[in-house]
């Protein structure tokens, strides 16, 4: 078949195995009533970590050229058989990969030096379980991210329900956790059996008794971006605008920027000008 026929069959392919499915199937709540079967586009690009009007045009048969591994994600999000996997990745065009335990996360050269870049504005990287993969010095003053939190060191969902500073910090906090919560339910549920989540999970219950109460109470995902508000122990009142990327390569990493008002960013300014004196400083006593 020519590629305007092979992309017509991967959206026909994508729609009904997505009309087969119900939110049960998939760990989500049914809501209210449907108009349509099975799952909504919207939840499918949930669950895929990619974004919906990407997965749209998927499913339109547009030319959007997926990579083995965004095809990977939506095969899990849509709980493809073995045979149905193997037959996305034929319509797409794409070698089919051996199944295995997810690869191991790394961020590049590139990335790292765009975190870097964007100082005194904070941002970092997050992988699939929450996990802190990177992270510029700003980000690190007013998160703590390289202060010890075991035995999840670098989990920012594990801080936030286990660390007191994070509860006292955040001025939204539980709107912060409830938005966490949703999407760590989509992702233990994209992951399902995964040993790692699955301890990070159980972990979660035995030592916050936030996180049990909020557990049951799943709501649809909502985003983590907006207006920021928080009163740091150090720094004191700080102000932002967030927002959160997605690398294009990898939908299960994400960048998330912090951008100040022009009072916090004097502050980061200041704080930051004070560390890298201090740093000079202790460079030029160690010179023989």
């Amino acid at each position: 078949m020519n590629d305007p026929e092979r992309r017509h069959a991967l959206g026909h392919f994508l729609r009904k195995r997505r009309e087969s499915l119900t939110p049960y199937d998939v760990g989500l709540p049914s809501g209210v009533r449907r108009r349509t079967p099975g799952l909504r586009r919207e939840e499918v690009a949930q669950l895929a970590n990619v974004g919906t009007s990407w997965y749209i045009w998927l499913e339109q048969g547009r030319d959007v050229q997926p990579s083995a591994q965004v095809l990977e994600s939506v095969a899990l999000a849509l709980r493809l058989t073995p045979n149905e996997r193997r037959h996305l990745f034929l319509l797409a065009r794409q070698s089919l990969p051996p199944q295995s335990s997810p690869p191991e996360e790394k961020v590049g050269s590139v990335l790292r030096q765009v975190l870097d870049d964007l100082e005194p504005t904070p941002a970092y990287v997050l992988g699939r379980r929450w996990d802190f993969l990177s992270w510029n010095q700003a980000a690190d003053e007013v998160f703590f991210i390289s202060r010890p939190a075991p035995p999840h060191d670098r989990n920012m969902i594990w801080r936030i329900f286990t660390d007191p500073e994070a509860r006292t910090c955040f001025r939204d906090w539980e709107q912060i956790a409830k938005a966490v919560i949703a999407e760590f339910h989509i992702a233990l549920t994209r992951y399902a059996g995964n040993a790692s989540f699955e301890a990070l999970f159980e972990d979660l219950k035995r030592a916050s008794s936030e996180f049990c109460r909020l557990w049951p109470l799943y709501e649809a995902p909502r985003s983590l971006g907006g207006h920021k508000r928080m009163d740091h122990p150090t720094l004191g009142f700080l102000e932002f605008q967030h927002v959160t990327l997605q690398a294009p390569d990898d939908p299960d990493v994400r960048v998330m920027i912090y951008t100040p008002t022009a009072d916090t960013r004097a502050k980061l300014e200041k704080r930051l000008e004070t560390i890298s004196l201090s740093s000079e400083r202790a460079g030029l006593v160690r010179i023989p």
